[in-house]
């Protein structure tokens, strides 16, 4: 793994930091400092990891994982929304200690691969101290190779029958969200949030609240708004997001309707407002 990424200190905390819950029967959400893991089971009682948390918690997770399922129960698989490093910060770690496969979306292998790393945090996308501080970010490539292995091309999510991974791009070019059509379950990753994740003080207090795609990472504008409009369309029940607590029923209905419709105001910074994407 690139060095800057594994060596990473980044002392961003939230309340929720080291804490979890089951939000539905079957998916289980862990905060690992200010972004959200999901262990999501299977009816045989297997399960993965979907994202692998900020760098140098492999052992965090390991406890949380211990916790929720003992001592000798890994998951059959990891599987990642996309490369950025609060969520591929202990991967490498985490697919050596479990020797298991890594799921990415294929547009998201050149950041996967060490191949390209992705534009610098933008400090200037008019939101609070986070976006200030988001250029000492590490924005660069890992290269998981070894254990990188590309998601079904037909929508299935491996070991997870119930599951659907949908193409979310816009926040990365090779974003995913999983969703379950029985009980249309969400696992939006970075295609919408649940918190306003530029600014210091509410990443810490995680008010909920539905926002966009953390702007200063966002890559495309134009597709993060179509990806929300894909996830709306879908009428979740309930949504697990990369940031944020987990929102469900009439909020989480009115709240993403009103991101849909409202896109350009409520998620689309002021630098980019009616321009094209830069």
């Amino acid at each position: 793994m690139n060095e800057e990424v594994r060596d990473a200190f980044l002392p961003l905390t939230s309340v929720s930091s080291g804490k979890g819950s089951l939000v539905i029967p079957d998916v289980f959400s862990y905060t690992n400092q200010i972004v959200n893991l999901c262990f999501a089971m299977n009816k045989n009682e297997d399960w993965v990891l979907v994202d692998a948390g900020m760098p140098k918690s492999k052992e965090k997770i390991l406890e949380a994982v211990q916790k929720q399922f003992g001592q000798e129960h890994p998951p059959k698989a990891i599987i990642l929304t996309h490369g950025h490093f609060d969520h591929v910060g202990s991967v490498e770690e985490l697919a050596t200690y479990w020797d298991v496969p890594v799921y990415a979306h294929h547009l998201e292998f050149p950041y996967l691969t060490g191949q390209e790393d992705y534009p610098k945090g933008n400090p200037k996308v008019d939101g609070g101290m986070v976006s200030e501080m988001s250029p000492l970010f590490p924005n660069h490539s890992i290269d998981i190779k070894e254990f990188l292995e590309e998601l079904p091309s037909d929508g299935t999510v491996p070991f997870l029958t119930d599951w659907k991974w949908i193409h979310t791009p816009g926040h990365t070019p090779g974003h995913i969200s999983l969703f379950r059509e029985s009980d249309r379950a969400l696992i939006a990753g970075d295609a919408f949030v649940t918190v306003d994740q530029e600014s210091l003080y509410n990443v810490y207090t995680q008010k909920q609240e539905i926002n966009g795609p953390p702007a200063y990472f966002t890559m495309d504008w134009n597709q993060a708004e179509n990806s929300v409009k894909v996830l709306e369309q879908l009428k979740p029940s309930i949504a697990i997001t990369g940031h944020g607590v987990p929102i469900s029923g009439n909020k989480l209905e009115n709240e993403l309707l009103y991101l849909v419709n409202h896109f350009d105001e409520v998620a689309v910074p002021k630098i980019y407002q009616n321009k094209e994407n830069e």
